[in-house]
């Protein structure tokens, strides 16, 4: 799995050396290499493009359930501003449903319109793929998906179990405001005023 991350950050530095040479006039486009593709699911793949100034790795994952949907956006969200507040060094993360402008014209990717299909783009730059950061920064980024999905799970099980927490506690409450009496049995009540009246179950 780590060779196609191997062959695209040696294709970045390639590329940036060559970038050295030039001026910022006759510098050759920023365009990057051809993207290459893994097909490590049936429906879902990565995507690794390299260039001068970056290496950009775009997942594609399928979210079969709404709710799976909505805790996806929300975590990605989450590390969108941990960037912004505290880690300033963190790779760019951006999330969209439609595929983005480095891999529309690659054969195979789908854009169903429906949203259950989302793409995750990182964009690694050259202090993450540094000789001394590479090996870490690829062994992270290609179990990303498994990672993202079991957060998912274990967020859903975590609401579930607060669920029937509050569920639970709640049918405690209304146990509680049941007037306890036997069958047939016949109790006293009394009014405001001091008047006494009986009361049959």
């Amino acid at each position: 799995m780590a060779a196609p991350f191997e062959k695209a950050i040696d294709e970045h530095h390639r590329l940036a050396e060559a970038q050295k040479g030039f001026s910022s006039e006759t510098a050759p486009s920023g365009e990057g290499t051809e993207v290459m593709v893994i097909r490590y699911r049936e429906e879902e793949a990565m995507y690794i493009q390299a260039s001068h100034d970056r290496v950009t790795v775009i997942f594609s994952t399928v979210f079969r359930e709404e709710t799976d949907r909505i805790f996806g956006k929300v975590f990605l969200s989450e590390f969108v501003d941990a960037r912004r507040r505290a880690i300033q060094n963190a790779p760019q993360v951006l999330y969209r449903n439609d595929p983005p402008l480095e891999i529309r014209n690659v054969a195979g990717v789908k854009d169903d319109g429906t949203g259950e299909i989302g793409y995750i783009t990182f964009v690694l730059f050259p202090r993450h793929i540094t000789p001394q950061q590479r090996e870490e920064s690829i062994s992270h980024i290609q179990t990303f998906r498994d990672y993202f999905h079991y957060h998912i799970k274990a967020a859903k099980a975590y609401m579930h179990s607060r669920m029937r927490r509050r569920v639970a506690d709640f049918l405690k409450v209304l146990n509680r405001a049941k007037p306890e009496m036997e069958e047939g049995e016949k109790k006293e009540k009394k009014t405001a005023t001091g008047r006494t009246f009986r009361v049959q179950a």
